[in-house]
């Protein structure tokens, strides 16, 4: 449950003559369904759990072509066998997820400058500033054995 507060303005009031009134404080409080929560619910909403499918009732529906779906398995959703269930599940799922990604993503793209790739010249074309060079002295260590 989220509850806002909000400030408002009054109802007009004949009594103050005129007169601004103080704003009213209005509070609304709605329940707040999860992701998790809205996609479980969309997942079992032309198929039945598994445990509510496998009952007598179900198996006889399901001989006849009759598909029972819901979270309780006792709403009679259609003709089709259960593998048009599935193919009904999937499409409740994915218009779950675009209309989830379409709520989440800004409908106006950042648009930034492009940066260089490095591949539109060539290493020839590049002034680098010349770097001194320094001796770093005796470098010596000894050899290491090959593996093979």
């Amino acid at each position: 449950m989220v509850c806002t507060t909000t400030l408002e303005a009054p109802p007009a009031d004949p009594a103050l003559q005129g007169r601004p009134a103080a704003p009213v404080e209005v509070t609304r409080c709605n329940a707040v369904q999860t992701v998790p929560d809205l996609v479980q619910r969309r997942y079992y909403s032309w198929t039945a759990p598994y445990a509510r499918g496998v009952s007598l009732t179900n198996q006889i529906t399901e001989l006849f072509g009759i598909a029972m779906g819901g979270g309780d398995g006792t709403r009679v959703m259609g003709l089709g066998f259960s593998d048009q269930a599935i193919v009904w599940d999937g499409t409740a799922i994915e218009n779950t997820y675009r209309v989830l990604k379409d709520q989440q993503s800004d409908p106006m793209p950042w648009r930034t400058a492009d940066v260089s790739n490095g591949f539109s010249g060539n290493l020839g074309n590049q002034q680098a500033a010349p770097v001194a060079w320094e001796d770093p002295g005796p470098t010596w260590s000894a050899p290491v054995r090959g593996l093979w």
